[in-house]
This record gives structure tokens, C-alpha cells and sequence, in this order.
């Protein structure tokens, strides 16, 4: 049996381990890197212009959306990486599937802004 912290151990363990995470996919995915800065951009635009509250989570959001889609991406390819460097269908479309997961995120980012900022 493992022998798991527990209490604020595990929530530290935890926090510890989702920065790593983050650190691991800034280093190494250029697309996170990109969607990072331009995430920045967007949330101070969003502090800058003069919308409600309600319309400033709206447009922040989608953008925190993006990045979680973007992690998860690079995860997926990192286990399929991880299996071999064979070509496999089903390999190929796990891939694929998570960058479609990616553009429709960004897709939501950019009707989010449009129907807020128009």
C-alpha cells in the first residue's frame, strides 16, 4: 500500500505538481507558449475596456479555456509520443483530435469577443 500524504501535504503535493506541469508545457510546446502571451493580451484588454463584470468573465474565460484545452493537448501527445514513433491510425487521430479541441477553444475565444465587443 502507498503511503499518501493527506490534508494540506497533498493539496501542497498537488499545487507542486500542476506547476511543474505548467512549467513542462511552456518549455516545450510553442503553441502553449503563443496562446499564453496572447492570453495576456486578451485578459488586459478585457481590464482595459469598459464592459460589466459579467462581460469581463465572459471575454477572460474562453482564454483560461484555451490554455486548459492547450495543457490537455499536450498531454494527449505526449503519451502517444510516449508509445512508439510508429505511424498508427488511431494514434494519428488521437492527435488530431486534440488539436481540433484546440481550434474550436480558439473559435469560442473569437465569437466570445466579437458578440461582446460588437
Amino acid at each position: 500500500m502507498k503511503n499518501e500524504a493527506t490534508g494540506l501535504k497533498r493539496i501542497s503535493n498537488a499545487f507542486g505538481f500542476s506547476m511543474q506541469g505548467l512549467k513542462i508545457c511552456y518549455q516545450s510546446e510553442v503553441a502553449f507558449r503563443q496562446e499564453l502571451w496572447f492570453g495576456v493580451v486578451l485578459i488586459s484588454l478585457a481590464f482595459w475596456l469598459k464592459e460589466s463584470a459579467i462581460e469581463r468573465v465572459l471575454l477572460i474565460a474562453p482564454v483560461f479555456l484555451v490554455l486548459i484545452v492547450e495543457v490537455l493537448n499536450s498531454a494527449i501527445e505526449s503519451v502517444v509520443d510516449r508509445i512508439g514513433d510508429e505511424y498508427h491510425a488511431l494514434s494519428g487521430a488521437a492527435k488530431d483530435m486534440g488539436s481540433a479541441a484546440v481550434w474550436l477553444s480558439l473559435v469560442l475565444v473569437l465569437i466570445t469577443w466579437i458578440i461582446i465587443l460588437i
